[in-house]
């Protein structure tokens, strides 16, 4: 398979052939949580799309070190320079201690991550861990004269910044645009100007997190936790920076400004952004207070939901759409999603059961049309990870799967081994779908292998009393396993079963 890989830049706004810094190594940065209330269904979008490019890339051959951090300190209410630090506010209602708040969201968001199929990061920084690294970049804007000091805060100095270097070349926003759009702000008189975005908030006496810094007991802006562990482990330059479209303005913007006014230059090729869950059209978000949490997903615990959804369904529901595009929830959606990874797996399950060798008076299907299968979803996979293309060829691979099954088609040895090969390789290895996990992502594989095997006997029990002809016995297994749900389909070569949910 000799393809390059073409991923969107939104810094370019065009696709452009990967090519790393530093080949067979690939630095990659996502923004992770802010650790101060369950996951929603908005944070698990950019969690599974870049979790489909770290596999990609490593099945590329890469070696890629994938960080993801955990803001646990100076994300401001409403994304702002003023109010309270979100996990404080959390802290202060519950009488908690704020770092007691963000290891308790924490560990729910990675056992939401874990259920969702989603590869941990090579390494999860936390922005209360590199307290003294964002006080060096500080330090480092402020003596390069991108920043000034005002009542014991720093503010990163927008306007003198555009004038050498350009401010909105990810968003494409222009100061003026920005200055309008920040006017109704202008009775907050620290700044020289409403642009400017704090790099070292000074806290007020009731702020329970702070620290020591040359300019005041405080806390660092929120924008520099991800410049400062960017640089920390991937180095000044490095390849990917990810993340929702939501953080192109002000984060990712804030975060070059940051950068090139520290060290010089850009530290990042290729940014990469998944676009909006959306409910009625309107993006899902805390702000908005129009979400459901991941754990209510999986209990069906909320109002919009008519019933519990698997962690796979959702994972199958959001790969279904380009991460570039919008994805409506809706509970007509997330059922269609569930029949189709339904489809999927018990096409995986009755590759199980297929015999290779000629059926008489029927087609062939040849190792090259499981070739042709396979070309195409690499070709969609290096199409900027177009993984709703994948899930149609894999729906194509199932329609040839259930022809061989029915004896409508045969297949041989070598052809039977490749579809093996290429269905494992694109449903589980890089889609990252896992097959026996319940609606709360607990793996139970042991225990349906098991189920499996009991079935698999009273069904054998079935054709032996066929056999005898003894059908009372062989329609009574029947009957019984229909009224639990059980699909029983009589092949040339035995049986064949599913579970119907």
């Amino acid at each position: 398979m000799e393809q390059a890989l073409y991923i969107y830049n939104t810094l370019t706004r065009r696709k452009e052939v990967f090519k790393p810094l530093h080949a067979p190594h690939v630095g990659m940065y996502v923004c992770g949580p802010t650790v101060y209330g369950d996951a929603h269904l908005g944070h698990a979008r950019p969690a599974i799309t870049f979790d489909i490019l770290f596999r990609y890339l490593k099945h590329l051959g890469y070696k890629v070190r994938y960080v993801r951090n955990i803001t646990d300190v100076g994300h401001l209410e409403h994304d702002a320079d003023e109010g309270e630090d979100k996990i404080a506010k959390k802290a202060r209602l519950e009488e908690l201690e704020p770092m007691e708040v963000a290891q308790y969201y924490t560990n729910r968001f990675h056992e939401a991550m874990d259920a969702l199929g989603c590869l941990p990061p090579s390494i999860e920084p936390h922005a209360s861990g590199h307290i003294i690294e964002q006080q060096q970049l500080v330090q480092q804007i402020l003596d390069n004269g991108f920043a000034y000091e005002s009542c014991g805060s720093v503010y990163f100095d927008v306007e003198k910044y555009d004038k050498v270097h350009k401010y909105g070349i990810l968003s494409g926003r222009s100061l003026e645009n920005i200055k309008d759009a920040s006017r109704e702000l202008a009775g907050v008189g620290e700044k020289k100007n409403q642009a400017d975005f704090a790099l070292w908030k000074a806290a007020q006496p009731e702020h329970i997190m702070r620290w020591p810094s040359p300019w005041s007991d405080g806390f660092p802006g929120w924008h520099c936790e991800c410049t400062a562990m960017g640089r920390k482990y991937l180095g000044n330059h490095f390849d990917i920076h990810g993340g929702g479209l939501d953080l192109v303005f002000p984060h990712h913007e804030c975060e070059i400004a940051q950068a090139v006014a520290s060290q010089g230059d850009q530290m990042v090729t290729y940014w990469m952004h998944n676009n909006m869950i959306t409910i009625d059209g309107k993006k899902m978000g805390k702000s908005y207070n129009n979400f459901i949490t991941l754990p209510q997903f999986f209990a069906g615990d909320h109002e919009r939901l008519e019933r519990g959804y698997s962690a796979m369904v959702i994972r199958f529901f959001i790969l279904q759409a380009h991460y570039r595009s919008t994805v409506d929830f809706s509970n007509e959606a997330l059922q269609a999603a569930e029949k189709g990874l339904e489809r999927l797996l018990d096409a995986w399950n009755a590759l199980g059961n297929i015999t290779a060798g000629p059926v008489a008076s029927a087609p062939e299907v040849t190792l090259d049309q499981v070739k042709a299968i396979e070309e195409k979803s690499y070709e969609a996979m290096n199409d900027d990870l177009n993984t709703p293309i994948v899930i149609s060829n894999l729906f194509e691979a199932s329609k040839l799967i259930n022809s061989i099954l029915d004896k409508k088609a045969w297949v041989s040895q070598e052809a039977l081994e490749a579809l093996k090969q290429m269905f494992a390789t694109f449903v589980f290895d890089i889609l990252g779908i896992k097959a026996g996990v319940n609606a709360a992502g607990d793996d139970n594989s042991a225990r349906e292998e098991a189920f499996g095997k009991v079935v698999d006997m009273l069904l054998e029990q079935r054709s032996k009393a066929k056999a005898n002809k003894d059908w009372a016995t062989s329609d009574m297994i029947r009957d019984n396993l229909a009224a639990l749900g059980f699909e029983v389909k009589d092949t040339k070569d035995g049986f064949f079963w599913k579970l119907n949910k």
